[in-house]
């Protein structure tokens, strides 16, 4: 599109970001992963309120870890997974490059995320030992009930919440309720670090595989405790005990330059997540009478990266995208749609076709929301919206 005044998303690495990063690179410091990471996973782990956090090279890579680490714990009674219709290709991949079974999920007809009812059938039927699960745009799932599901069924929850940071459902933030739960930084999320991702647990156990399989499969990066219980188990001799490889790893590392600027992007957080929300709620103001979109459960917080709308048909969808582009404000459509219907599923699985992951795939689309944003311009792009429907 040419003449964009409203983009989709904007960097939250602002001016001032860049002259402290200027400023800290002029003192010639380590880039490559050293202690800054080390700080930004304990700031991280602090402000979520979990116990561990391993800071990667995005949030792919993030939800890469958590399919192998789940793997290689030797804890799951199975190979069957269920993943999710709507969503992003890299909550999926996973499971099909490391030989899962996965079993694709019908969408939520409110929040978007894994439709609560289907899944129970599914757990029913096939008794997976993983489901993964997202937190959709930032629009928190129904929790408790999934949480019921899992206390039921005895799976291990893999939360993706790449780009649902700072929601929360009722008291308790989004990313606190999985097994392990996966986050991106990468540009036009809710903040960040250029590229970058993070897995966040309270398992040391798993918190101990991702270290290693975050770099190559070795326990540098281990605690002494666990390194020593390695290197006892496998009698190595300490000597070379750096270079020792004990799992097949992975180098998905991120640098002291991602994370100095994640520090930073911590730092103000909080002020980021109140823009978001009070876009979002305007958002939700102006067209709830005119377009389907996401709802949250109730006592819930939303933190969404764009509002996720949807039209009453494909027709109705070209018309409002149409006036979007005219007016110079950008969009697309309703992330990947439903992912089943995506050549990488279907020529191994056939077509998933589910009434309302197809409705998001043919009539959803996103209209704007990052801290840029006023609330005039969120009313301005309501208006174009409104205006393309009458």
């Amino acid at each position: 599109m040419k003449n964009i005044k409203y983009h989709l998303a904007e960097d939250t690495i602002d001016d001032r970001d860049i002259d402290k990063l200027a400023a800290w690179l002029k003192s010639y410091p380590r880039l490559t992963k050293g202690a800054l990471t080390v700080e930004f996973e304990e700031g991280w782990s602090k402000w979520l309120g979990v116990k561990y956090s391993v800071f990667n090279n995005s949030g792919s890579s993030a939800n890469l870890l958590m399919y192998y680490a789940l793997l290689l714990s030797g804890r799951l009674k199975n190979k069957k997974v269920i993943v999710p219709s709507v969503g992003w290709v890299t909550s999926i991949a996973p499971a099909i490059q490391f030989g899962f079974e996965p079993i694709m999920c019908e969408a939520d007809k409110d929040t978007y995320g894994l439709d609560l009812v289907h899944l129970e059938k599914l757990l029913k039927k096939h008794r997976p030992g993983a489901v993964m699960m997202v937190q959709v745009l930032g629009v928190p799932h129904k929790m408790n009930e999934m949480l019921a599901l899992q206390k039921k069924y005895g799976f291990y929850l893999m939360e993706d919440a790449c780009a649902a940071i700072g929601a929360y459902y009722k008291d308790r933030k989004v990313g606190t309720f999985g097994d392990m739960a996966s986050f991106s930084f990468y540009f036009g999320h809710q903040f960040s670090t250029i590229e970058g991702g993070m897995v966040s647990t309270d398992d040391k156990k798993l918190y101990d595989l991702l270290l290693m399989l975050r770099a190559h499969g070795w326990s540098k990066d281990l605690d002494k405790p666990a390194h020593a219980a390695l290197t006892k188990k496998y009698k190595i001799d300490d000597f070379h005990s750096p270079f020792v490889f004990y799992i097949p790893g992975f180098n998905v590392r991120s640098t002291d330059l991602n994370a100095f600027i994640g520090l930073g992007q911590l730092a103000k957080l909080d002020s980021i997540i109140d823009a978001r929300e009070r876009n979002h709620r305007r958002f939700k103001e102006r067209l709830a009478t005119r377009l389907a979109y996401q709802r949250s459960p109730g006592a819930s917080r939303i933190c969404s990266i764009h509002f996720g709308a949807l039209a009453k048909d494909r027709e109705e969808r070209r018309k409002i995208v149409k006036a979007l582009e005219e007016h110079g404000i950008e969009t697309r459509i309703f992330s990947a749609g439903n992912l089943g219907l995506h050549p990488f599923w279907y020529e191994r699985y056939g077509k998933a076709s589910f009434p309302m992951a197809d409705r998001i795939h043919h009539t959803g689309f996103f209209l704007p929301n990052h801290p840029s944003l006023s609330l005039e311009d969120v009313d301005f792009i309501c208006d174009v919206v409104l205006g393309a429907m009458k």
